[in-house]
């Protein structure tokens, strides 16, 4: 719990609630990542009957539920998007279709201790894109707080794996 703690000191980092910089939509990140947890303790708990593509399809049919709701809340006419722009959206969902299919065969198969810090892989390959991407420059609260997250990731799976091993030697 040591390290799931020093994960969460690290979204505070990067969050900063009370300051000037904290936006109450901040709030929208860590429950969205609460809902990842919770679909992955989820998928791991589904029947072995359901298939991977079955999964996968309920998921987007979550997502497609939520971009609507938020889409209502927000008010905002849709935006057709043009060629270019259509293609990317495309080629994001076939990756994102990809990678979530990986994601749930990973989940169901693996250990979920084991499995679940890769996913915090995510955040330095969003912040190089972000800055590779889009110019950004994550700010010092950014370059810790994700340093923190990862950290934890890494005592989690470095935990996972002595355990692992503990667990196989006591079968012997």
């Amino acid at each position: 719990w040591g390290a799931v703690a020093l994960g969460l000191a690290g979204v505070l980092v990067i969050v900063r609630p009370g300051t000037g910089d904290f936006s109450a939509l901040s709030i929208l990140a860590v429950l969205g990542m609460i809902g990842f947890a919770g679909r992955d303790l989820a998928s791991r708990a589904a029947p072995r009957s359901l298939a991977v593509p079955v999964l996968g399809f309920w998921g987007f049919v979550a997502v497609l539920a939520a971009g609507a709701l938020v889409w209502a809340w927000e008010g905002t006419p849709p935006v057709h998007p043009g060629g270019a722009a259509a293609a990317c959206l495309m080629g994001a969902a076939l990756i994102g279709a990809f990678a979530y299919s990986a994601l749930m065969r990973a989940m169901r198969t693996g250990d979920v201790s084991a499995v679940t810090p890769f996913r915090y892989l995510r955040l330095p390959f969003g912040a190089g894109l972000g800055i590779a991407l889009f110019g950004e420059s994550p700010g010092w609260p950014m370059l810790v707080g994700s340093a923190l997250i990862v950290l934890s990731g890494l005592i989690i799976i470095r935990r996972g794996g002595t355990r692992a091993a503990a667990r196989q030697g006591g079968r012997a």
